[in-house]
Protein backbone atom coordinates (compact mmCIF):
# COMPACT_ATOMS: atom_id res chain seq x y z
CA UNK A 1 0.00 0.00 0.00
CA UNK A 2 1.09 3.71 -0.84
CA UNK A 3 -0.27 7.06 -1.42
CA UNK A 4 0.20 9.61 -4.15
CA UNK A 5 0.05 13.78 -2.26
CA UNK A 6 -1.23 15.65 -4.75
CA UNK A 7 0.51 18.55 -5.99
CA UNK A 8 -2.42 21.24 -4.48
CA UNK A 9 -2.21 24.20 -2.29
CA UNK A 10 -3.11 23.87 0.87
CA UNK A 11 -6.80 24.19 1.70
CA UNK A 12 -8.01 23.83 -1.43
CA UNK A 13 -10.58 21.30 -0.59
CA UNK A 14 -10.74 18.00 -1.04
CA UNK A 15 -8.90 14.74 -1.04
CA UNK A 16 -5.30 15.21 -0.84
CA UNK A 17 -4.14 11.94 -1.42
CA UNK A 18 -4.63 8.96 -3.62
CA UNK A 19 -4.40 5.70 -1.85
CA UNK A 20 -2.59 2.80 -4.53
CA UNK A 21 -3.00 -0.42 -3.84
CA UNK A 22 -4.33 -3.88 -5.87
CA UNK A 23 -7.24 -1.95 -7.53
CA UNK A 24 -5.49 0.86 -8.87
CA UNK A 25 -1.72 0.26 -9.17
CA UNK A 26 -1.71 -0.25 -12.61
CA UNK A 27 -3.25 2.61 -13.31
CA UNK A 28 -0.51 4.87 -11.16
CA UNK A 29 2.00 3.07 -13.06
CA UNK A 30 0.82 3.65 -16.07
CA UNK A 31 -0.27 7.64 -15.55
CA UNK A 32 3.75 7.86 -14.90
CA UNK A 33 4.84 6.53 -18.19
CA UNK A 34 2.45 8.54 -21.16
CA UNK A 35 5.37 8.26 -23.39
CA UNK A 36 4.89 4.46 -23.58
CA UNK A 37 1.01 4.83 -24.59
CA UNK A 38 0.02 3.87 -27.84
CA UNK A 39 -0.97 6.81 -29.97
CA UNK A 40 0.36 8.35 -26.42
CA UNK A 41 -3.41 8.57 -25.60
CA UNK A 42 -5.25 6.06 -22.54
CA UNK A 43 -8.61 6.04 -21.30
CA UNK A 44 -9.43 5.90 -18.10
CA UNK A 45 -12.69 4.43 -16.45
CA UNK A 46 -14.00 3.16 -12.98
CA UNK A 47 -16.85 3.07 -10.26
CA UNK A 48 -18.33 6.57 -8.96
CA UNK A 49 -15.61 8.40 -6.26
CA UNK A 50 -12.68 5.60 -6.82
CA UNK A 51 -10.19 8.79 -7.93
CA UNK A 52 -10.49 9.10 -11.38
CA UNK A 53 -10.34 12.68 -11.25
CA UNK A 54 -7.51 12.97 -9.01
CA UNK A 55 -5.20 10.82 -11.03
CA UNK A 56 -6.57 13.00 -13.65
CA UNK A 57 -5.35 16.32 -11.64
CA UNK A 58 -2.34 14.33 -10.26
CA UNK A 59 -1.24 13.94 -14.03
CA UNK A 60 -2.22 16.96 -15.61
CA UNK A 61 -0.22 19.24 -12.48
CA UNK A 62 2.75 16.92 -12.59
CA UNK A 63 2.96 18.36 -16.40
CA UNK A 64 2.43 14.95 -17.79
CA UNK A 65 -0.05 15.79 -20.51
CA UNK A 66 -3.61 16.78 -21.18
CA UNK A 67 -6.89 15.49 -19.40
CA UNK A 68 -10.87 15.34 -20.92
CA UNK A 69 -12.32 14.75 -17.83
CA UNK A 70 -16.03 13.43 -17.88
CA UNK A 71 -15.67 12.44 -21.51
CA UNK A 72 -19.07 10.35 -21.56
CA UNK A 73 -21.26 13.66 -21.09
CA UNK A 74 -19.35 15.38 -24.21
CA UNK A 75 -19.89 15.34 -27.63
CA UNK A 76 -18.66 12.53 -29.13
CA UNK A 77 -17.22 14.88 -31.95
CA UNK A 78 -16.27 17.35 -29.16
CA UNK A 79 -14.08 14.26 -27.84
CA UNK A 80 -12.61 13.60 -31.39
CA UNK A 81 -11.57 17.13 -32.25
CA UNK A 82 -9.47 17.13 -29.26
CA UNK A 83 -7.69 13.58 -29.85
CA UNK A 84 -6.79 14.98 -33.03
CA UNK A 85 -5.04 17.90 -31.67
CA UNK A 86 -3.05 15.48 -29.39
CA UNK A 87 -1.90 14.02 -32.05
CA UNK A 88 -0.89 17.10 -34.40
CA UNK A 89 0.60 18.65 -31.09
CA UNK A 90 2.58 15.23 -29.95
CA UNK A 91 0.78 15.89 -26.37
CA UNK A 92 0.01 12.76 -24.38
CA UNK A 93 -3.67 12.91 -23.57
CA UNK A 94 -5.65 10.97 -21.01
CA UNK A 95 -9.48 10.73 -21.62
CA UNK A 96 -11.64 10.45 -18.17
CA UNK A 97 -14.71 8.72 -18.21
CA UNK A 98 -17.33 7.00 -15.95
CA UNK A 99 -18.12 3.40 -15.51
CA UNK A 100 -17.47 1.04 -18.53
CA UNK A 101 -18.53 0.19 -21.10
CA UNK A 102 -18.53 3.48 -23.01
CA UNK A 103 -20.69 2.83 -26.22
CA UNK A 104 -19.40 5.16 -28.61
CA UNK A 105 -21.58 6.06 -31.67
CA UNK A 106 -19.41 7.54 -34.05
CA UNK A 107 -17.09 4.68 -36.25
CA UNK A 108 -13.69 6.89 -36.11
CA UNK A 109 -14.22 8.26 -32.47
CA UNK A 110 -15.04 4.16 -31.76
CA UNK A 111 -11.72 3.15 -33.53
CA UNK A 112 -9.34 5.59 -31.97
CA UNK A 113 -10.39 5.06 -28.52
CA UNK A 114 -10.41 1.43 -28.92
CA UNK A 115 -6.72 1.25 -29.95
CA UNK A 116 -5.57 4.01 -26.69
CA UNK A 117 -4.14 1.98 -23.87
CA UNK A 118 -7.35 1.45 -21.71
CA UNK A 119 -7.27 1.62 -17.82
CA UNK A 120 -9.57 0.76 -15.35
CA UNK A 121 -10.22 1.25 -11.64
CA UNK A 122 -11.09 -2.29 -9.96
CA UNK A 123 -13.34 -2.64 -6.77
CA UNK A 124 -11.07 -1.89 -3.56
CA UNK A 125 -10.01 -5.17 -1.91
CA UNK A 126 -9.92 -5.24 2.34
CA UNK A 127 -6.41 -4.15 2.72
CA UNK A 128 -6.68 -1.60 0.39
CA UNK A 129 -10.85 -0.30 1.87
CA UNK A 130 -8.96 -0.05 5.29
CA UNK A 131 -6.24 2.24 4.03
CA UNK A 132 -9.19 4.50 2.19
CA UNK A 133 -11.15 4.64 5.44
CA UNK A 134 -8.29 5.61 7.32
CA UNK A 135 -6.75 8.26 4.95
CA UNK A 136 -10.42 9.16 4.20
CA UNK A 137 -11.07 9.88 7.66
CA UNK A 138 -7.40 11.94 8.30
CA UNK A 139 -8.71 14.07 5.65
CA UNK A 140 -11.60 14.99 7.76
CA UNK A 141 -9.68 15.70 10.76
CA UNK A 142 -12.06 12.58 12.26
CA UNK A 143 -10.05 9.79 14.75
CA UNK A 144 -10.67 6.84 13.67
CA UNK A 145 -7.73 4.28 14.57
CA UNK A 146 -7.29 0.95 12.92
CA UNK A 147 -9.46 -0.56 15.56
CA UNK A 148 -12.47 1.25 13.50
CA UNK A 149 -11.21 -0.17 10.35
CA UNK A 150 -10.75 -4.13 11.68
CA UNK A 151 -14.88 -3.33 12.87
CA UNK A 152 -15.56 -1.90 9.55
CA UNK A 153 -14.02 -3.57 6.44
CA UNK A 154 -15.65 -7.03 6.93
CA UNK A 155 -19.01 -5.30 7.68
CA UNK A 156 -19.48 -3.00 4.82
CA UNK A 157 -20.12 -3.16 1.26
CA UNK A 158 -17.19 -2.96 -0.67
CA UNK A 159 -17.29 0.11 -2.94
CA UNK A 160 -15.69 3.36 -3.10
CA UNK A 161 -18.95 5.77 -2.76
CA UNK A 162 -19.88 3.04 0.41
CA UNK A 163 -16.58 3.78 1.72
CA UNK A 164 -16.82 7.50 1.46
CA UNK A 165 -20.40 7.90 2.54
CA UNK A 166 -19.49 5.71 5.86
CA UNK A 167 -16.80 8.48 6.99
CA UNK A 168 -18.97 11.04 6.52
CA UNK A 169 -21.78 9.42 8.31
CA UNK A 170 -19.33 8.59 10.90
CA UNK A 171 -18.55 12.48 11.11
CA UNK A 172 -21.58 13.66 11.23
CA UNK A 173 -22.91 11.34 13.91
CA UNK A 174 -19.97 12.05 16.21
CA UNK A 175 -20.91 16.04 15.97
CA UNK A 176 -24.03 15.13 16.21
CA UNK A 177 -23.94 13.14 19.85
CA UNK A 178 -20.91 15.14 20.55
CA UNK A 179 -19.26 12.15 20.89
CA UNK A 180 -16.03 10.18 19.71
CA UNK A 181 -16.62 7.92 17.08
CA UNK A 182 -16.57 4.73 18.74
CA UNK A 183 -18.20 1.59 18.54
CA UNK A 184 -21.81 2.91 18.66
CA UNK A 185 -21.69 5.13 16.64
CA UNK A 186 -19.43 3.04 14.09
CA UNK A 187 -22.56 0.32 14.28
CA UNK A 188 -25.15 3.56 13.31
CA UNK A 189 -23.22 4.85 10.72
CA UNK A 190 -23.24 0.88 8.89
CA UNK A 191 -26.91 0.86 9.52
CA UNK A 192 -27.39 4.38 7.85
CA UNK A 193 -25.36 3.96 5.07
CA UNK A 194 -26.05 0.38 4.62
CA UNK A 195 -29.98 -0.16 5.75
CA UNK A 196 -30.65 -2.07 8.54
CA UNK A 197 -29.96 -5.42 6.31
CA UNK A 198 -27.59 -8.28 7.47
CA UNK A 199 -23.88 -7.18 7.44
CA UNK A 200 -21.63 -8.76 5.01
CA UNK A 201 -20.05 -10.40 8.14
CA UNK A 202 -21.61 -10.47 11.30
Amino acid sequence: MSQIALPLKAGSGGPQRIVVGAANAHVAEALAQPERWPFRTAVLTGPPRSGKSLFARWFQQCGKGAVLDDAQALAEDEVFHRWNRAQESGEALLIVAGEPPWEIALPDLKSRLGAALQLEIGAPDDEMAGELLLSLAQESALALGPDAADYLIPRMKRSWQDIEKLVEMIDRLSLERKSPPTLGIWRSALEAVQGPEEPRLL
